[in-house]
């Protein structure tokens, strides 16, 4: 249903409006199971998580609140008016997103003429947010884990590097293939070590 869903909003708006379907209950590699106009941000189906999409996944918030019309970039700069529904199955959880990205790049250089189109609620937003692929949101999410122990991984000492961790550990990192390799590399320590952080900070 969601795929003609997601069709039928895409033939009435045209090609600058990408629609996607996310299936939670997928690994997050590839929870893109459906996509109409992917060349808006570069996405195809088999494609991992959004941002958004993680963090339901690693919260499992049973009552999210729709996300609607907010602006997202594109890696290559494109600027779209999004919109993110969560869909619940017969027993009420949370088990997929339609996410909708409208490009109004050309639209705001005629703003003044199109002010009701491409208007947002959120007024105070002060950048928009990105649209990354999974992999990219790792090394995102890495390089914020740097900043928030104020030191480059050559002076962080054992509190740093749990401290770094457990950020990346509270927000999802983990659910990313391979993501445990990766981070004890980034950070010179053995997959042992990188779990016996996580378990000595949670315990």
């Amino acid at each position: 249903m969601l795929k003609q869903v997601a069709k039928g909003i895409a033939a009435q708006f045209g090609s600058s409006c990408e629609v996607v379907v996310h299936d939670l209950s997928r690994h997050p590699d590839h929870t893109i199971v459906a996509i109409e106009n992917g060349h808006v941000s570069g996405r195809k189906v088999g494609d991992g998580a959004s941002h958004v999409v993680i963090e339901q996944m690693e919260t499992n918030d049973p009552e999210p609140k729709d996300h609607l019309c907010y602006l997202t970039k594109t890696p290559d700069g494109k600027i779209l008016k999004s919109s993110t529904v969560y869909i619940r199955n017969g027993k009420g959880k949370v088990s997929g997103i339609l996410a909708i990205n409208y490009d109004i790049s050309r639209l705001l250089m005629v703003e003044s003429a199109v002010q009701e189109l491409i208007s947002v609620q959120e007024s105070t937003q002060s950048e928009p947010e990105k649209i990354v692929n999974v992999n990219d949101l790792l090394e995102e999410l890495i390089q914020k884990s740097v900043a928030l122990v104020g030191k480059p991984v050559a002076l962080m000492n054992k509190d740093d590097k749990v401290k770094a961790i457990q950020f990346l550990n509270q927000n999802g990192a983990f659910l990313v293939t391979k993501s445990g390799d990766k981070i004890a590399k980034y950070f010179g320590i053995s997959k042992y070590t990188l779990y016996s952080y996580i378990d000595a900070k949670q315990s």
